[in-house]
């Protein structure tokens, strides 16, 4: 493996958002410019809100970024910047940019992932799992009714509530009086009998 692979796998991958540096020596009337790039942050933040001085970086030839330390709250490790340029052979500094930018100890939100590349196929096995547990614990909750019993041949019909149909009952009533009728007359005529009995043996 070469040096520069080593090197390759060894430097950490930058944060989305935070700038990365070139290297080399900043202009020095535009790194001597600190004062000048502080007040231009004052006319965008209170004074209060601007930490120390951190350093000058260079961007290109004559244009160097000056950064400060935020004290602004809920943005602690981000930095203040402030871009300073000039012309060539020119010592009028102006700004070109200012603003707030994070650094690698920023808290930052994690990169947007679209929803059709979040879904991975544990969550998909995972729900399945979910809705096939839901659906037995409903099935457990409701039993399958038993079958209807099958009524004896001996035992009447009966209506939904258990009440015998109107053809037996009316059936059971009609036996209940020929049952009444033959006792009545099978009285009727021992009576007659014993009459007939009586008037024999009278003299």
């Amino acid at each position: 493996m070469t040096a520069e692979r080593q090197n390759t796998l060894r430097t950490p991958a930058p944060k989305p958002g935070v700038p990365q540096w070139k290297t080399g020596k900043p202009d020095a009337m535009l790194a001597a410019a600190v004062d000048q790039a502080r007040r231009e942050l004052e006319t965008i933040t209170p004074a209060g809100t601007i930490g120390e001085h951190l350093g000058a970086k260079r961007e290109e030839d004559r244009v160097v970024t000056h950064l400060f330390a935020s004290r602004l709250a809920g943005y602690v490790g981000w930095q203040w910047f402030a871009v300073l340029t000039r012309n060539s052979r020119s010592k009028v500094v102006t700004v070109s940019e200012i603003g707030l930018l994070p650094s690698d100890d920023a808290v930052l939100a994690p990169p947007w992932v679209p929803w059709s590349e979040r879904v991975r196929p544990e969550d998909v096995e995972a729900l399945q799992a979910e809705e096939a547990e839901a659906a037995g614990a409903a099935d457990a909750g409701n039993p399958a009714p038993a079958e209807d019993a099958v009524p004896s041949e001996d035992a009447g019909s009966t209506d939904d509530a258990g009440a015998p149909l109107a053809d037996d009952a009316a059936s059971g009533a009609e036996e209940a009086a020929v049952e009444s009728a033959e006792a009545i007359g099978g009285s009727e005529q021992d009576y007659a009998d014993d009459a007939e009995d009586a008037d024999e043996a009278t003299p």
